[in-house]
C-alpha cells in the first residue's frame, strides 16, 4: 500500500488515506462503510501492527476500483502532509553511510577519511518535519551554509529491542523519502543536532510505501536536483551499513517503537563536498526522489 496523510480542504483535520490508481481513499470512511474499525491517523494505523496492513490491502482490493460515494478524492485535489506530521520521538539520522560521501566529507568538513566502524547516529527533533511542498527556511542570521541530502527513510512498525540483523527487516513498517537539510556552519564541538535539527530541516514524504511492496530496500535509485540541476544520484545498494545493521545497532541500546523513523544516510554530491562549495539560498528549489516511493519538491525561503 501507498499511505498518505492529507487534507481535502485547508480547514479540514488531517486524514489517513491510501493512494490507489490516482485516487486517495479515506481509510476511516471506508472502514465505517465496511464495518471495519480503521483509524484516521498514520501512527494509530502503524500501532495496529502487521495484520492491519494485509487486512486493509484486502479490503481495498475487494472494491476493484469502484469506490463508495464520498470515500475517494483525486490525488491532485488534496493537500499532502508529512506521512507522520508529528513523530513521537526524534528522527534517527545516520551520518557518513555511503563510502563516497565519507570521502567528500573528509575533504571539506571535520570528519575522518576512515570509514566508520559503527553507524554514526544523530537526531532531528519532531519540529524539524515538514510535508511535501512546504518551504525550507533559510535564516541568514544562523547559517550561510545550507546544504541538501537525499535519503531513504525507514519507518519502524514493531517494537524492536536488541534484535538481530537476521530478523531486523521484519520490524519495518515501510519506507519513505527524506531530505536531511543541514546548516554546515552550525555544528558545535562535533555535535550535529543544531546543524541538522532546525525547523523545516526534515522534508518528509510524500507517502509511506509498506514494506511488503519493497522486498529489497537496497536496490533503490535516489537522486536530488537544485533548480533542475542534478547534484546527487546513487543507489541504496551503496550503503555502508545496510538497514538490518542500522536497526540492530540502534535497538541494542535504544528501543525502537512503532512510528520511529530512521533516515539512512546520503550519497555523495552534497554542497559541502563540491568544489567550489555550493549552498542553498532563498529562491532555490530542491527536488529529491527515491525510485518506487516518490518525490519531494521544496522551495527555499527567507525568514
Amino acid at each position: 500500500m501507498r499511505l498518505v496523510t492529507y487534507r481535502r480542504q485547508v480547514a479540514d483535520a488531517a486524514s489517513l488515506g491510501a493512494v490507489v490508481d490516482g485516487q486517495v481513499i479515506d481509510l476511516a470512511k471506508l472502514g465505517d462503510l465496511a464495518g471495519v474499525d480503521l483509524p484516521s491517523s498514520m501512527l494509530e494505523f502503524i500501532d495496529l501492527g502487521p495484520a492491519a496492513v494485509s487486512a486493509t490491502s484486502e479490503l481495498l482490493d475487494s472494491y476493484d476500483g469502484v469506490w463508495p460515494i464520498g470515500v475517494s478524492t483525486p490525488l491532485e485535489n488534496v493537500k499532502l502532509l508529512a506521512p507522520i506530521p508529528r513523530p513521537r520521538k526524534n528522527i534517527f539520522g545516520i551520518g557518513l553511510n555511503y563510502v563516497e560521501h565519507v570521502a567528500e566529507s573528509s575533504r571539506t568538513l571535520d570528519t575522518s577519511k576512515e570509514l566508520p566502524k559503527q553507524p554514526v547516529i544523530f537526531s532531528k527533533p519532531p519540529t524539524s518535519v515538514i510535508g511535501p511542498g512546504d518551504a525550507i527556511e533559510h535564516n541568514a542570521a544562523i547559517t550561510q551554509q545550507l546544504d541538501w541530502e537525499v535519503e531513504l527513510a525507514v519507518i519502524i512498525g514493531t517494537r524492536a529491542k536488541r534484535v538481530s540483523e537476521e530478523v531486523a527487516l521484519n520490524y519495518v513498517f515501510g519506507y519513505s523519502v527524506m531530505i536531511d537539510m543541514s546548516a554546515r556552519d552550525c555544528r558545535r564541538a562535533g555535535q550535529w543536532i543544531y546543524s541538522k535539527g532546525q525547523d523545516t530541516f526534515a522534508p518528509f514524504g510524500p507517502v509511506i510505501v509498506t514494506a511488503d511492496e519493497i522486498p529489497d530496500p537496497h536496490t533503490l535509485d535516489l537522486h536530488l536536483t537544485v533548480n533542475g540541476v542534478e547534484k546527487q544520484r546513487s543507489n541504496t545498494k551503496h550503503m555502508l551499513f545496510k538497514i538490518p545493521t542500522l536497526i540492530s545497532d540502534i535497538s541494542a541500546g535504544i528501543t525502537l517503537e512503532p512510528g520511529d523513523i530512521i533516515a539512512t544516510g546520503t550519497p555523495e554530491g552534497v554542497g559541502a563536498g563540491r568544489s567550489p562549495q555550493e549552498w542553498l539560498w532563498p529562491g532555490d528549489v530542491v527536488y529529491a526522489e527515491v525510485a518506487g516511493i516518490g518525490s519531494l519538491r521544496h522551495p527555499v525561503v527567507k525568514v
